[in-house]
């Protein structure tokens, strides 16, 4: 037995740019199914424009509105908001919770009567319209099956006073009954019998509400900006423009109505005061007509005068005081009041001190803040716990600030007191009906003044209240893109081209996971060290020899590139050489390379023979058309000799078969005998190569038999048909040494995945399509 030698160094792994290169065998391997993507990327294509068609389209209106920032007065909170950088921001936080408040969105739903969706017939199914419509729907009193959603109800016109619903026609402008409740019908335009129906579906308010509140968006146009962009999408322009000038028109009358509540507060305040005052003045006068008729008193002596005057001047600042310290009292009854109870603002007539009133508005415009801010957040939410700190600190500095008042003023009108009192001394001095008299008109001038200083004031609030305005101006109008904004015709179109481009991608892809085969040659190198010999390309002509002296395909020509790499394998280049071919399973071509390979030997003068071993299923006898007749397995027995079992090959010099004869039902002992070492032996004086066509050694172990009379394995792997677990026995047996200088040849290498020579590339001599030519000119000289 020749010996052998488990240890070598030469590893013919090829010298290239892997990375560039797997990329662009993966490339070429989806592009091998180029058909399947184009087919793939027509229907999702198709099915985008039947899509677009079928889609309403949504239109995007957009309004702008300015809020002003007014700061008045310079007190403690205003002088703490200037060192905020960002405080009107704050402000427009604020109000953009107003503005997406579901306050407002429900009035401007109930104005429009949104809850209304009319719809008419296109080619390309019901589109929404709002203005075109030729009639429009109020609902006075619905029945259940009017927010039903499963069809819309049909309103077809008979002529210009009659439309239809269902089977039953009903007159327009008039109260009518029908099954979905009772409504009434408008006519927006002239219609007639020729007028194209329309169809209409009810929801429910708060369903609508909702659904244009998620759609709504209110944002400011810059971090320092108090302008606030409101921008809505809606299936037809005209019905989002009317919706965001209808919110705007709403928040701004909202704005309005909270601004006058001090004004209407402080007006009634006023009416009430004069109602009294003026039955009061008009007692008084009656009492000094009485007593002046009833006593002959035409005039007052000069003393008499200058007292009365100094008395009336005395007590119109008591009455004064008076009223003021009234007024006081409203104000401590608002600062006892919590955050959130909020039953008016108080009046402040007479006050002067501006601390005060800045402080009243202050705290008047922080509770309006928090109501419109509780209608849209819990009682939790950090804002208004926030808001109602505030007013409280407000509060507490109004309550510092009255109770300084009252006693300035209780202290004025206790002065007062001592005055009156001291006069009314000099007074008794007077005579009896003068003095009298005195009282008497002295209590005339004291109502007559405090009734005009009110009718003043009340003409003074009148105007202020009249002249109120919203803190927000209108800067553009809702205005809607011509375009639609959904659906995005390019976006889509690309969604689903790329959707089309995935499909049979991952399809190609999810069949290499499932299948779990073998799909390129980084699978290979991910999973063993074993060296790769060569690559050998998926067979195209149904021929088993491919390799002969006038063939020059790129299989020929990759088989001639193993034959030269075999040379790396020897040990003596003088002595012989045993090659065991053996494979996973069937079907991976082991025995199609042995027999070209041992063709591509005898080319070069070597003398070859190559041994059908595989004692179970052998094919070379049914490649080679050879009939059957005495084998290995009758050597084996002892039956035959060699010379006899020695068979040329037709048209090949130098290359001879041993075909396996007959089935032996006990291969694996057969195989087990001395005499296979013999045999080796003597084929080895005899011949040049020797080549073993043994069975897949992952279903039996007959290669493992033979293996230690051979001098290198070439273990053949067939790309999308060897599993790729089998890829850890290769490993296994490299790394135990179980083969002697075990090699991978890797074929049925697709286009594009070959990385071992570049055979298709254009314009090279190997390339399939010149091959195919070459071939056909061969065949014309043979024939010749």
């Amino acid at each position: 037995m020749a010996t052998t030698s488990s240890n070598y160094s030469y590893v013919p792994y090829q010298v290239m740019d892997v990375g560039n290169t797997n990329l662009r065998a993966t490339l070429l391997r989806y592009i091998q199914h180029w058909y399947w993507f184009l087919l793939s990327v027509g229907v999702l294509l198709a099915i985008a424009f039947v899509y677009l068609r079928y889609q309403q389209p949504i239109y995007r209106s957009q309004a702008s509105l300015l809020v002003k920032d007014e700061k008045k007065g310079l007190d403690s909170e205003s002088m703490l908001k200037e060192l905020e950088i960002f405080a009107p921001k704050k402000v427009v936080e604020n109000e953009i919770e107003v503005l997406k408040s579901y306050t407002l969105m429900g009035r401007v739903v109930k104005q429009l009567h949104l809850n209304v969706f009319y719809y008419q017939d296109t080619p390309y199914g019901k589109r929404e319209v709002y203005s075109q419509s030729p009639v429009r729907v109020i609902v006075e009193q619905a029945s259940p099956g009017l927010y039903s959603d499963d069809t819309p109800i049909k309103i077809s016109f008979t002529n210009t006073k009659t439309v239809q619903i269902g089977e039953q026609s009903y007159p327009v402008n008039t109260s009518i009954q029908t099954p979905y409740g009772r409504l009434r019908i408008f006519p927006r335009q002239a219609i007639s019998a020729a007028t194209e129906p329309v169809f209409i579906r009810v929801l429910r308010e708060p369903k609508v509400v909702n659904g244009y509140l998620r759609v709504l968006k209110a944002e400011p146009t810059s971090k320092a900006s108090t302008v606030i962009m409101l921008s809505l999408e809606t299936g037809t322009a005209d019905k989002g423009e009317a919706i965001l000038n209808r919110l705007i028109d709403v928040y701004n009358e909202a704005a309005v109505l909270d601004k006058n509540r001090v004004a209407a507060n402080t007006l009634n305040f006023i009416e009430d005061r004069l109602r009294l005052v003026a039955g009061e003045l008009e007692s008084v006068e009656k009492g000094v007509e009485q007593y002046k008729s009833d006593n002959g008193i035409t005039d007052l002596t000069t003393q008499a005068q200058g007292f009365l005057e100094t008395v009336q001047r005395n007590d119109a600042e008591l009455s004064q005081v008076s009223v003021q310290l009234g007024a006081l009292r409203e104000i401590e009854e608002y600062i006892r009041q919590q955050p959130g109870n909020r039953n008016g603002t108080p009046a402040t007539l007479g006050l002067s001190d501006p601390t005060l009133i800045n402080l009243i508005q202050t705290a008047t415009k922080l509770e309006a803040q928090r109501n419109d801010l509780a209608q849209t957040v819990p009682e939790q939410n950090p804002l208004l716990r926030t808001l109602d700190a505030q007013i409280r600190s407000v509060k507490a500095h109004m309550a510092e600030n009255v109770s300084t008042m009252r006693s300035i003023l209780t202290k004025a009108q206790n002065q007062f007191l001592r005055t009156n009192q001291k006069m009314e001394g000099t007074i008794r001095t007077i005579p009896s009906k003068e003095r009298t008299l005195l009282n008497i008109t002295r209590q005339q001038a004291i109502k007559n003044d405090l009734y005009t200083y009110l009718l003043r004031k009340r003409e003074e609030t009148a105007v202020s209240f009249a002249s109120t305005i919203s803190d927000s101006r209108l800067i553009d109008v809702a205005r809607s893109d011509e375009k639609p904004t959904k659906p995005n015709q390019p976006l889509t179109y690309f969604l689903f081209l790329l959707v089309g481009l995935l499909i049979p991608a991952g399809a190609i892809a999810t069949r290499d996971v499932v299948h779990n085969r073998v799909i390129k040659r980084t699978d290979v190198e991910a999973q063993t060290q074993t060296p790769i010999l060569g690559e050998i390309v998926r067979k195209r002509s149904p021929e088993s020899l491919v390799v002969s002296s006038r063939m020059h395909s790129v299989i020929a020509e990759q088989i001639r590139a193993l034959r030269t790499n075999l040379s790396f394998l020897r040990e003596n280049r003088t002595s012989s050489q045993v090659l065991l071919f053996t494979s996973s399973i069937n079907g991976e071509g082991k025995s199609f390379l042995s027999l070209n390979l041992g063709a591509s030997l005898a080319l070069v003068g070597s003398r070859t023979v190559i041994l059908e071993m595989d004692l179970r299923k052998p094919q070379l006898r049914n490649s080679l058309d050879l009939d059957d007749g005495p084998g290995l397995s009758n050597y084996l027995i002892g039956e035959t000799t060699v010379d006899a079992l020695i068979q040329p090959i037709e048209d090949n010099e130098n290359y001879y078969i041993i075909r396996s004869g007959p089935l032996p039902p006990n291969p694996s002992e057969l195989l087990s005998s001395n005499r296979l070492e013999k045999l080796i032996l003597e084929l080895r004086e005899r011949f040049n190569y020797v080549i073993i066509d043994a069975p897949p050694i992952g279903l039996v172990t007959d290669a493992q038999l033979i293996a230690p009379y051979v001098d290198a394995t070439l273990y053949v792997v067939r790309h999308d048909v060897t599993p790729r677990n089998y890829l850890k026995l290769i490993e296994m047996l490299h790394r135990e040494k179980r083969f002697n200088k075990l090699n991978i040849v890797l074929n049925g290498v697709g286009d594009g995945e070959s990385n071992y020579y570049s055979y298709g590339q254009t314009g090279n001599a190997y390339s399939q399509h010149d091959t195919g030519k070459k071939t056909l000119l061969s065949r014309l000289l043979s024939n010749t």
